[in-house]
């Protein structure tokens, strides 16, 4: 296993504190975000908030998108905004709880070979994918 690198230069550093876990409440160091937390009712929680699932979901979709958009730039493809949906499980994995995640994006201007090229592309950039690589798994679809 490699050792990971350090950030040669930071762009921007986000901070969030979160109190009481997934029962409390979650907030940005600007306030933008600032939300209740819950766990969602199929854990047995209330559903009265957001949750991690949601917010790294959120924010996985969010940064695989603009990674589609850095790579298109680069091999001069013209798209209209790329819709990205992605789904993050939870589930029992020993010791504790593990994620898995599916990224399904839709790009009805390229073929279906241009689109999945470009997907596996963005996988290689997109901080998020290169975050989780060889710690969960993560597919990338094309809708």
């Amino acid at each position: 296993m490699t050792q990971p690198t350090a950030l040669e230069k930071r762009l921007y550093t986000a901070v969030a504190t979160a109190t009481s876990g997934r029962d409390g409440r979650t907030k940005s160091e600007d306030g933008i975000i600032d939300m209740a937390v819950a766990p969602p009712r199929s854990m047995g929680g209330n559903g009265a908030g957001t949750n991690p699932e949601q917010l790294f979901a959120a924010g996985y979709a969010a940064c695989f998108g603009s990674a589609i958009a850095f790579v298109a730039r680069n091999q001069k493809l013209n798209l209209k905004p790329v819709a990205v949906t992605a789904h993050v499980s939870i589930g029992p994995k020993e010791p504790g709880f593990g994620l898995q995640v599916e990224l399904v994006a839709s790009i009805p201007e390229l073929s279906r070979e241009q689109g999945e090229a470009l997907l596996q592309a963005a996988h290689q950039v997109c901080p998020y994918s290169n975050a989780t690589r060889g710690n969960i798994v993560v597919d990338v679809k094309l809708a």
